[in-house]
């Protein structure tokens, strides 16, 4: 918690010091100037960091209220602390930056802190003016889930996890942030697509699990120290209501949020029309995931409406989250999205109505201030009930108690010797090199041109705006421990290198510096030409209108390939798709890369994969990586796409109007790269080691289902194509393992990314024409087989929703795909 600085500790020294100056006034005039001099320095020394720790229940004053008391329950403390405050007190809580209350001994607490990829400047509850001055910055989002690992995402969170809770110890983070964003990356235009796990619900939906997870259990590494989880650091956890938290984290944007600035239309007041069967299997699952695997503690709703009624004031929406799924924690607005209830969206006819909607519908905590000024008015006119506000306090305490808040001195709990040291150590930074690593995705290699040849002493020609930037992190970023950029990074390989801009920015609207790019890269042995987007192409509240290049850099890039030596590489910075089409046709353009925003890591790994080496010391130990080997989590789709309304939400294909659909699973349309497309300097092959041939489902058919599909079959006329997954009792009994064999043919290790999907028969319109069902990344040896499995839940990752949004398994033959290997079996009734 943070508050002003206190004059206790300063006086008393200031008045030690005086009165014992008092005491000798015989001294000579000189002495009292050079004692005069050691009093500033003295009090200089002693003054508290402005942002010095505070926290509730400090003795000898504020720890006998029983809310103070651990060995009662949380919901009892909560429910206690709740009822000893006036109204007044309880409203001026209900907002991100809530107030103290000193006749209890609370300190004012600023709920919003900001950590989607690293701690971020973005939200007040985190700020760098102190003795943490940076924090690690890992690739953005994207960028990390094209590393298609578990393992990292979970580890990532961890790192940040500790930093967080070493800022906090010195005053200068919160205990509560607002991430991750866990959104459908739906369109390629949309501005936020980075900060997003991509476009596959299920991929997102495990993201989520594995970042929440990390981040609230305290997986990581402390110092030297591997620490994995509650196990060490907090115990079991007990229930849901006790479990202890690390740090809080938060799952946004609920829901089908997708849209910020695109035309005339604002996320503010933006109504997405959204079928029942598209909410169920593609918007919802990660916030289903993300509450009933993850077990997050906090979910954000959205700005916009779905279906007519603003998120935040959607009581079945939200009470589907608490009630169906069992949400435990606090539900925050997004910021000032209880203002756009009324003031945007004009779903209500005052303020008043605003508030009393969020408040009924679920929403616990307004960010921003439109609580503060309207809840007592709508008190007073008898639109909310006390106990309104006080289950949103009870939510929020609840919270805050199980991160210790209220446990006395944090310095003594679990995580108190946290501090400076305990940031941007050399395992997160290692940490955030790996993850760069593995996320990086090479797109285009003719002829094997990558990697070069790091022995030859050639020479290195280096265009392109972006290749000289610092600002790797893309949106919610941070200040990194090291601010080095992608030029720095080849330059640690490449003893002779020369730059030319080529454009004056990323934005590239003149052609003035081309000639001198063409000079500087005729002279060169190879080319690297960095192209793509940048915060000003894509970012919150700004999408993009077209999918090609920004300004005259397609024009660039085929000039400098015209008059290159060798075929040229091409690298891609920024978080959304690009039509990059042209590159692809190029022949001169031998190598292309994704290296979207890769963190502040980001120069090393794409040397590291240019040139194919990696320096053993810096191997990371879960993973090693001689090679790039991300996969693309979102499709890459054609200029033409943007003739679709980026407003449509349907992700089914629909002939009859010309609609393509969207993402891998239903967009019936041509890509420039499809979703999991990623090259590898080796090849590799896969072989099927084990999968079912028929799966029955006659003994997990409840009992009064299976009579009605019995009375079906006996009709001549009839046939059973599916059945509801609500029919089906103890879907866990029909999971089954995929044993799988990658080979890795080339001449190079490194790790590979296994993604298995499935095609399913098509029982009628709406079917998909693909689902991932399951990935694993696995570290392979030159020459040698690598084992891997893939575990298979028929109910979650062979179903789909139907038009009335019930999740339904077609019967028939499914074919299960590794590449081009296949394995067909069987699901029947009987």
């Amino acid at each position: 918690m943070l508050t002003d600085i206190g004059e206790t500790e300063t006086s008393q020294k200031q008045m030690t010091v005086i009165v014992w100056f008092s005491q000798d006034e015989h001294r000579h005039e000189w002495r009292f100037y050079l004692f005069y001099f050691i009093l500033l320095l003295l009090l200089q020394s002693t003054t508290p960091n402005p942002l010095a720790l505070d926290y509730p229940c400090k003795p000898p004053y504020h720890s006998h209220y029983p809310f103070c008391n651990t060995s009662l329950s949380i919901p009892a403390r909560a429910t206690i602390l709740t009822s000893l405050l006036t109204l007044s007190e309880k409203i001026s809580l209900l907002s991100d930056n809530a107030s103290s209350v000193p006749t209890l001994g609370i300190p004012r607490y600023e709920w919003w802190s900001e950590s989607l990829h690293g701690l971020a400047t973005n939200g007040p509850g985190v700020t760098f003016n102190g003795v943490v001055n940076s924090a690690t910055s890992f690739p953005q989002v994207i960028v990390s889930a094209a590393s298609f690992n578990r393992t990292l995402w979970s580890l990532i969170a961890a790192a940040v996890a500790v930093e967080a809770r070493a800022m906090y110890n010195v005053g200068q983070a919160g205990l509560t942030f607002w991430a991750p964003n866990i959104n459908i990356f739906r369109d390629p235009r949309w501005g936020r697509g980075q900060e997003t796990p991509g476009e596959d619900p299920m991929v997102a939906s495990a993201y989520g699990v594995e970042f929440v997870k990390g981040l609230q259990g305290g997986a990581g590494m402390i110092g030297n120290e591997v620490v994995l989880g509650e196990k060490s650091l907090l115990g079991d956890g007990g229930d849901d209501d006790d479990a202890r938290l690390m740090v809080s984290a938060c799952c946004k944007h609920f829901t089908a949020y997708d849209l910020d600035m695109w035309h005339q239309f604002s996320r503010y007041n933006f109504n997405a029309v959204v079928s029942k069967q598209d909410l169920e299997d593609t918007y919802q699952p990660p916030f289903r995931g993300c509450i009933q695997k993850g077990k997050a503690s906090c979910l954000m709703c959205s700005y916009n409406a779905v279906n007519g009624v603003p998120a935040c004031a959607d009581a079945d929406l939200l009470g589907l989250a608490r009630y169906k799924w069992g949400f435990k924690g606090y539900i925050t607005s997004d910021c000032d999205a209880v203002a756009t209830v009324f003031e945007y969206q004009k779903y209500v006819k005052s303020e008043e109505d605003a508030v009393a909607d969020v408040l009924k519908a679920g929403v616990d905590i307004n960010c921003g201030t439109y609580m503060l000024r309207h809840t007592e008015s709508a008190v007073e006119q008898g639109k909310v009930k006390e106990e309104d506000i006080d289950r949103a306090l009870f939510n929020l305490f609840s919270v805050q108690m199980r991160l210790g808040l209220f446990d006395g001195d944090p310095s003594r709990g679990p995580f108190g010797k946290l501090g400076p040291q305990d940031v941007c150590t050399p395992q997160h930074l290692t940490l955030a090199l790996e993850a760069a690593r593995q996320g990086i995705v090479l797109l285009k290699n003719d002829k094997k041109f990558l990697p070069l040849d790091q022995n030859n002493d050639a020479s290195l020609a280096v265009i392109g705006p972006m290749a000289v930037s610092d600002k790797l992190g893309g949106g919610y970023s941070g200040i990194p421990c090291s601010s080095k950029s992608l030029y720095d990074g080849l330059g640690e390989f490449s003893k002779r290198i020369s730059y030319a801009p080529g454009c004056h920015n990323v934005s590239c609207n003149s052609d003035d510096g081309f000639a001198e790019a063409l000079e500087t890269a005729k002279k060169a042995d190879f080319v690297v030409i960095f192209a793509g987007l940048d915060m000003a192409q894509e970012t919150e509240d700004h999408d993009r209108v077209s999918l090609i290049l920004p300004g005259r850099q397609m024009d660039l890039v085929s000039t400098i390939a015209a008059v290159s030596k060798s075929p040229v590489i091409l690298v891609l910075t920024g978080g959304g798709p690009l039509d990059v089409s042209f590159a692809e046709r190029n022949q001169q353009i031998g190598s292309i890369l994704w290296v979207g925003y890769p963190g502040e890591a980001g120069g090393k790994a794409l040397a590291e994969i240019i040139f194919g080496v990696v320096n053993p010391g810096d191997v990371f130990e879960y993973e090693i990586c001689f090679d790039a080997a991300g996969r693309l989590p979102v499709t890459w789709y054609p200029e033409s796409f943007t003739n679709v309304p980026m407003t449509d939400m349907s992700m089914r294909a629909d002939p009859s109007r010309g609609y393509p659909g969207r993402t891998y699973r239903f967009y019936t349309g041509s890509r420039v790269y499809g979703f999991g497309h990623g090259l590898s300097y080796s090849d590799y092959s896969y072989k099927f080691l084990s999968a079912p041939s028929k799966l029955s489902l006659s003994k997990t058919i409840k009992h009064n289902s299976r009579k009605s599909l019995l009375s079906q079959l006996m009709k001549a006329d009839y046939k059973v194509d599916y059945v509801r997954v609500d029919e089906l009792q103890s879907c866990s009994s029909l999971s089954f393992s995929v044993h799988i064999s990658v080979t890795n043919l080339g001449e190079l290790d490194g790790s590979h990314v296994v993604l298995l999907f499935s095609r399913g028969p098509k029982v009628f319109e709406g079917s998909p024409e693909a689902q991932l069902v399951g990935f694993s990344r696995v570290h392979t040896t030159t020459y040698e087989s690598t084992e891997t499995s893939v575990l298979v839940d028929p109910c979650e990752h062979l179903s789909f929703a139907d038009e009335q949004g019930k999740k339904i398994l077609p019967l028939g033959n499914h074919i299960l795909s590794l590449g081009d290997v296949e394995h067909t079996f069987s699901i029947e009734m009987y």
